[in-house]
Formats: C-alpha cells, structure tokens, sequence
C-alpha cells in the first residue's frame, strides 16, 4: 500500500510464509483489512500503530493469534517489527501489553518479565544493567532484538535495531555495554519452523 516499505529479515516459503520483517508506516498511511491466517506478532519499535482494536506506542508487544483480522493504520507514522505464521495453531491467546510495565522478576543485574508461552516458546522481556551478562540456554533455537543500548555477542556489537536469530543447541552468552539494554527475546521455537501450506 502507498506510505507502507517492508524490509525482510528472513522468510520461509513462498507467497504465503513464515516471515520476519520491518515494516515501516509514514503519517496518514494505512493498509487494507486482512486476515492473518497463520498469526501475527508485532513490537512497535518507533511511533504509534493503530487498528481497530486501539492505539499502541514504541514499546508494545502484540500478538493477534490464527484467523484474526484488522485494519492497521498509523496516523503519525510508525516502524514495527513483525513475525508471521509463528504460531502454533493452538494457540489463540490475542493481547497487547507495553514490555517495560510486565510483570518482571529481578536476579542480580537483570530483570526479566515472560512475556508469553505455549508448547514450543517462550517470549521475554529482559533488561540487563551495564556490564553485565546476559546467558540464555537456545536449545531449540533463539531469536533476540536489541530494543535500546548495546550487547556484545561473540565479538559482535548489537544495537539498538539489531536482530539476532541462532540455531538450536547453541548456548549465547553477551554483555550489556555502558548503557545496558533492553531486548526482546524469542527461545525454543526455531527447531518447529516450517514454512506454511499454501
């Protein structure tokens, strides 16, 4: 739709797929009605998004589960971070949440708040305090987003925008830089990707 660029991360299958993208909205741009088949997740990383179903500012989680629909506009304009056909078809869990305000624990320099689970994963809100490390067991793969501040991983510096995803079996282990950060984190799901049946 005019006002609304795309920019793929990665994909899995063809014109229907399991996809994750950067979607960017200018002000007064909107995209047609639509069904998501296969689920949809978002994190509004810059701006306002809206549908019919409310207003969501940077730092919204929102999943909207198999054969939701809506209208998504964003009248200031908007940059958000999306995954499709990424859920298991049992699960029908829709909600909308701002991640710094879940319900968190705190160990030691790092807070986390779970943010969801079914079956298969497990989606985290973390922020760890400068200098501290970040360990997360990927067993069944993980993908993570850097939300704000820096993390150094395997001699690499992900900043705020960067987007990790690696494989299963594998163990990361990063350190939050001067400023800390904050990340979204997505563990357990990559071992179950298939691409969807068109």
């Amino acid at each position: 739709m005019p006002g609304v660029e795309r920019r793929m991360l990665d994909r899995i299958g063809g014109e229907i797929a399991r996809a994750t993208t950067i979607v960017r909205y200018a002000a007064n741009s909107h995209f047609s009605e639509h069904c998501h088949t296969g689920g949809e997740e978002f994190i509004v990383l810059e701006g306002i998004f809206q549908d019919e179903n409310g207003n969501y500012p940077a730092g919204t989680y929102v999943r909207n589960p198999p054969t939701t629909n809506h209208s998504p506009k964003s009248d200031q304009g908007c940059t958000i971070f999306v995954k499709l056909w990424q859920f298991d078809m049992q699960d029908r869990m829709q909600f909308q949440l701002t991640m710094p305000e879940a319900s968190a624990t705190t160990k030691g320099a790092i807070k986390t708040a779970i943010l969801h689970q079914h079956r298969y994963e497990t989606v985290k809100y973390i922020e760890v305090q400068a200098g501290a490390n970040l360990t997360l067991d990927a067993s069944g793969g993980v993908e993570i987003l850097v939300l704000s501040g820096t993390i150094a991983e395997s001699g690499d510096v992900l900043r705020q925008g960067s987007w990790l995803r690696c494989p299963s079996q594998v163990k990361i282990t990063s350190i939050a830089g001067n400023h800390g950060a904050k990340v979204w984190v997505k563990l357990g799901h990559l071992t179950n990707a298939k691409a969807p049946i068109n």
